[in-house]
């Protein structure tokens, strides 16, 4: 199948993503939509977890707990775009790239930010996703449990042995990107949950990580703090 760009509209593309799960994607989703949203901007949200729905959810619980309770609050144009359960894979990809082309021209067109939330593992929708972002923001948890998202990292010495498969995956939406349409994809990996001490394997993690970033190309962020409300929200 030839691979084309969307007809993308002026909005920015803001894709979540990683392939673990619990690194807090969805939710600093949410967190960038209403920032936005209560900024006064257009704000269109797309969820590509069709199965978990956790943004689905997220924008559902707002708009019921908002009428509820009499407060008007502003809201996303949120979609959700399904798996296909066709027979073939050919046949389910082409379903599935209709859909989100379908959306993602309409969502790019009529809003300011497009906000995509991929589901936390390797699937067709997920490097649709991945493909057309202008940003791409990668949570993940403060320590070398989830460091191997980005990178192989020798346990003795510390020292970077290569990309991971996510990473690779990442380069290979950044070229088709630059042969399509010239665009480029701004990287963001976003340390979460930080702890407030000063332990010797936070300072290590951050040390291996902005060698990683020099080697791979990504910013790196500071997240949310290890806090009660994050859980809470």
């Amino acid at each position: 199948m030839t691979e084309t760009m969307p007809d993308k509209g002026p909005a920015h593309i803001v894709v979540l993503g990683n392939e673990k799960g619990g690194s807090g994607k969805t939710t600093t989703a949410m967190h960038l939509i209403a920032l936005l949203l209560h900024e006064g901007a257009r704000v269109g949200s797309m969820d590509l977890d069709s199965r978990q729905r956790s943004l689905t959810r997220y924008v559902e619980n707002r708009k019921a707990w908002a009428e509820a309770n009499g407060v008007k609050l502003v809201m996303p144009d949120h979609v959700v775009i399904p798996r296909s359960d066709a027979d073939t894979v050919s046949e389910a990809q082409a379903i599935e790239r209709e859909a989100f082309e379908r959306e993602f021209n309409r969502l790019s067109t009529e809003n300011d930010f497009v906000v995509i939330d991929c589901p936390g593992t390797d699937s067709y929708l997920s490097r649709l996703g991945h493909a057309n972002a202008d940003t791409l923001i990668t949570p993940m948890n403060d320590s070398f449990v989830d460091f191997d998202l980005l990178g192989r990292v020798d346990p003795q010495s510390w020292k970077i042995k290569g990309p991971s498969v996510y990473s690779e995956m990442v380069w290979e939406s950044r070229k088709r990107r630059v042969m399509r349409d010239g665009g480029k994809i701004d990287w963001v990996v976003m340390r979460n949950r930080l702890s407030s001490l000063a332990a010797k394997n936070k300072r290590r993690v951050e040390g291996v990580l902005e060698s990683l970033a020099t080697r791979i190309g990504f910013r790196l962020a500071p997240g949310v703090g290890e806090r009660v409300i994050f859980r809470e929200m």
